[in-house]
């Protein structure tokens, strides 16, 4: 079941809440509204079309349905979706999908930047939907490993991993001419100082003047030198295009594309979600008018309790909920898997 908005929400008797669920269902697939005929067909209810017709003209009055236009049918509002997704089963992937996920992280290979930004597109495809990616800093991410390859004698390269599965290169340029030992004793003790430590760390560089110690202290400088800030971020989009499949108005088009180029503004609009305890905001909820008629889903992605990213899917309100969370949350459950060492299963 998704995690429930903090909003007031009527609980609704069985036969008003199997309607408005059937008034859902149908709308998200035919995007047109709903009539209490086509309810009687989707929905064993067992009472009258007069019945059916006064339960929806209910649930128009109390917020959950409205009428576009008289003598039409049905349509949810914001609230009716809201009833639907926060009483929605657990989703389930087809075994199609389910292998195309499996698949694609035991070929995937790259550091972390590349892995995300394939992610994107992987996501996009299962849903149809626009996907974002957000990968956040690793300032509180400790190191796993830390490696001084000797590329000339006054030319190394610093290869540092963090425990979000970061990996950060640094050019290390030194004053004198360093031998290979120099070098690979300097990354022993360098990798041994350096373990299990985080960029906030304070740690005790050797202050000995030989050759060795001028590298682990030159190569602790140059990594503290770049430390994460608040706004390190880094956003992959996938499917942008499917943002004018997805949605009429031209000019809400061009709103959402333009809330998508905004790097920061997309960053906050997730981890706003996230903070509220949501994995799914509909429509107003989520405070950007422009995406008044969206629905974002979003799905943590975190190792022993430390977020490394968030993974989300954007759409219009009438998304596929039960696919686009289940797709989400397994792609979340493959990528903590994925950074966090564990081998995929045959």
């Amino acid at each position: 079941m998704a995690k429930r908005a903090n909003v007031a929400s009527d609980e609704l008797d069985a036969r008003k809440a199997t309607i408005l669920q059937a008034v859902v269902a149908e709308h998200i697939d035919t995007a047109q509204p709903v009539g209490s005929s086509s309810v009687i067909q989707s929905a064993d209810l067992g009472v009258s079309p007069a019945t059916v017709r006064a339960e929806m003209v209910t649930l128009e009055r109390e917020g959950y349905l409205v009428q576009p236009h008289t003598s039409a049918g049905r349509v949810p509002t914001d609230k009716g979706y809201r009833y639907f997704v926060d009483h929605l089963e657990a989703g389930v992937l087809g075994p199609a999908e389910q292998e195309q996920i499996k698949g694609f992280f035991k070929r995937v290979r790259g550091e972390v930047e590349d892995v995300l930004e394939q992610t994107s597109t992987l996501l996009s495809q299962l849903t149809s939907y626009t996907s974002v990616v957000v990968n956040t800093a690793h300032a509180h991410a400790t190191i796993l490993s830390a490696q001084l390859v000797n590329l000339d004698a006054r030319h190394h390269l610093l290869v540092t991993v963090f425990s979000d599965g970061t990996v950060v290169k640094h050019s290390v340029k030194a004053s004198f001419d360093a031998s290979h030992l120099d070098v690979a004793e300097a990354s022993k003790q360098l990798n041994a100082l350096l373990l299990g430590t985080t960029l906030e760390s304070r740690v005790q560089v050797p202050s000995r003047a030989d050759n060795v110690a001028k590298l682990v202290r030159e190569s602790v400088s140059v990594l503290r030198a770049e430390q994460p800030t608040g706004e390190d971020e880094q956003v992959f989009i996938g499917g942008s295009s499917r943002v004018a499949e997805s949605f009429d108005g031209v000019e809400t088009v061009r709103q959402v594309l333009s809330i998508l180029e905004q790097e920061l503004l997309v960053v906050s609009l997730v981890e706003d979600i996230l903070d509220r305890g949501l994995s799914v905001a509909i429509g107003s909820e989520h405070g950007y008018e422009p995406l008044s008629s969206c629905a974002v889903i979003v799905a943590p992605v975190a190792i022993d309790g430390e977020s490394i990213g968030v993974v989300g899917l954007l759409g219009p309100t009438r998304m596929k909920y039960p696919e686009a969370l289940a797709a989400a949350r397994a792609v979340s459950h493959h990528l903590v898997r994925h950074f966090g060492g564990e081998v995929e299963s045959e």
